[in-house]
């Protein structure tokens, strides 16, 4: 039987720069906000409406490393990963939560010249030619992200 499945696609474009940041060991973190967009026709109104959902990605050691390098606001990316939960404590003691994804595989959508995949192990993958494509621009990051939780 098995225990469960954790895992985690997403299409979107980024909010903001990759924040990177490097562990102790040498190996970066790189942060950043994906934002997803859904849109669908009002059945009662007719008129076009969208939602915009905003989600925390962290990747870690060389694909961390890549992702501040080749990464920035508004490129189109795919990323695979999955969730988790980390507890920490604010300024003033208080314990809270984050939920994100931990990513382990990236593919770059709107690259020069295609795209190009990454993967846990951080080797370039296959490059796929694809024609260059303008990201849509990317949605404001909400308020709610910029609150003082470490990554």
């Amino acid at each position: 039987m098995a225990r469960g499945v954790n895992k985690v696609i997403l299409i979107g474009n980024l909010g903001a720069d990759p924040e990177v940041r490097y562990m102790p060991s040498g190996g970066g973190v790189a942060n950043v906000t994906i934002a997803t967009t859904e849109g669908w026709k009002d059945k009662q109104t007719g008129e076009q409406q969208e939602k915009t959902e905003w989600h925390r990605v962290v990747f870690f050691g060389r694909l961390g490393e890549i992702a501040g390098e080749y990464l920035k606001k508004g490129s189109k990316v795919y990323i695979e990963g999955r969730l988790q939960t980390r507890k920490w404590q604010d300024k003033s003691g208080v314990d809270r939560y984050t939920t994100e994804i931990v990513a382990n595989d990236l593919q770059m959508l709107d690259s020069r010249g295609g795209s190009a995949e990454f993967g846990q192990a951080g080797n370039a993958g296959k490059s796929q030619a694809a024609a260059p494509q303008s990201a849509p621009p990317a949605a404001p990051v909400p308020e709610a992200f910029d609150d003082d939780i470490p990554f």
